[in-house]
């Protein structure tokens, strides 16, 4: 039995059929979203080389004459022979080891710290004047070192390590405090934030009250501590806050989206969208205080940084926390870094303090994210 031929479409009906419109628009959005990745992409790798540029900066500016084509023909001697250059002295290695390697590690690790910590404080309170120190950290660790200068009475050998601890337990002290008084009202960003500051003003409070009642002796070194100082860096306590660092970072990139979902659509839509915003919360508001605590416990308060960093990574790169975490912890570094270098060789041989350097930069920079928070509203 023949199968019966099919008859040919009416080609009136196969003209009247619609036909499926071209891939205008996803194309457009493919090529804006690849042309986005590049750009990000570039400009990561140029915050890493501005990073390493400013790091060979700072290890060859001062009063040793440490040259970058010096350093290559110390541990490249072939290149050094091409650049005619002399390889450093045992003298000056030892200024490199054991004086600017560590003051640069200690800059970056520091900065670093203090701009992915900024980044989400603001992404947890939805804040974009938030910081680190908004829970009252920094305040709090001032107290606990003035705590071991004024009554300590530890031996010399043991002061610095006390006062590091102290330091530390202290901050902690206020994080739990904050967490668990916010807790009671279910950890919103509002209660978070009023929590962190009315902590904040008491910390400052009896902070003042032991430079009140110091010493001629002690007074001076607790001012110095509240400056923010990289001059005592070693590799034992770049060592101790590069362990932190390692440990809470991924936990901040595994809750990268939904800080986004955070930040940008609030709380409830954030859980509506199946983000465990208390719990979330929670955890990142911990390891932004054993970071912030790590940090400031061996730097002293180093202000502005965790609010400057991530506003300038945002402008650059946008909102993403996938890519701005990195961005920012970039940012920072360089910031610090280069506050730092400029207090050093600025004013030599005096070294000015890198929190007041960063201060200079900081202030005019929240002045202007104010005004221009101002201007978005008229």
């Amino acid at each position: 039995m023949s199968r019966p031929r099919m008859r040919p479409r009416d080609p009136i009906l196969r003209r009247s059929r619609p036909e499926a419109p071209p891939d205008r628009d996803g194309g457009a959005l493919s090529r804006t979203y690849h042309a986005r990745r590049r750009r990000r992409g570039l400009y990561l790798l140029g915050a890493v080389l501005a990073l390493v540029c400013t790091a060979l900066a700072a290890c060859c500016m001062g009063v040793a004459d440490l040259t970058p084509g010096r350093l290559l023909a110390t541990w490249l001697p072939p290149l050094g022979d091409l650049l005619s250059a002399q390889p450093l002295d045992r003298t000056e290695r030892n200024v490199l080891l054991m004086l600017r390697l560590p003051r640069v590690a200690m800059a970056v690790v520091a900065g670093a710290g203090l701009g992915v910590s900024g980044t989400v404080m603001q992404a947890i309170t939805g804040n974009s004047m938030a910081s680190p120190f908004t829970t009252g950290l920094s305040n709090a660790a001032a107290l606990g070192a003035a705590l071991v200068i004024l009554f300590g009475g530890f031996p010399v050998y043991l002061q610095e390590t006390a006062t590091v601890l102290a330091a530390f337990a202290m901050a902690l002290l206020c994080a739990a405090l904050v967490y668990g008084i916010s807790s009671l009202r279910g950890l919103g960003p509002e209660t978070l934030v009023l929590t962190g500051i009315a902590l904040n003003y008491l910390f400052n409070a009896v902070n003042s009250s032991m430079q009140y009642i110091a010493n001629e002796q002690q007074l001076p070194a607790i001012v110095h501590w509240t400056f923010g100082s990289l001059t005592a860096a070693s590799w034992r306590d770049i060592g101790v806050m590069a362990v932190f660092l390692a440990l809470v970072y991924p936990l901040f990139a595994s809750k990268a989206w939904a800080m986004n979902l955070m930040a940008s659509n609030g709380d409830e839509s954030a859980a509506a969208l199946g983000v465990n915003v208390r719990d979330t919360r929670l955890a990142l508001g911990i390891g932004v205080a054993l970071l912030t605590a790590s940090v400031v416990s061996f730097t002293g308060i180093i202000g502005f940084v965790g609010l400057v960093a991530p506003h300038i990574a945002r402008m650059l790169i946008g909102g993403d926390h996938r890519i701005l975490l990195p961005f920012s912890a970039l940012c920072g570094s360089i910031l610090v870094l280069a506050a730092d270098t400029v207090g050093r060789v600025a004013f030599s041989p005096t070294t000015l303090p890198v929190g007041i350097v960063v201060s200079y930069v900081g202030v005019p920079l929240f002045l202007y994210l104010i005004l221009r928070e101002r201007w978005g509203r008229t």
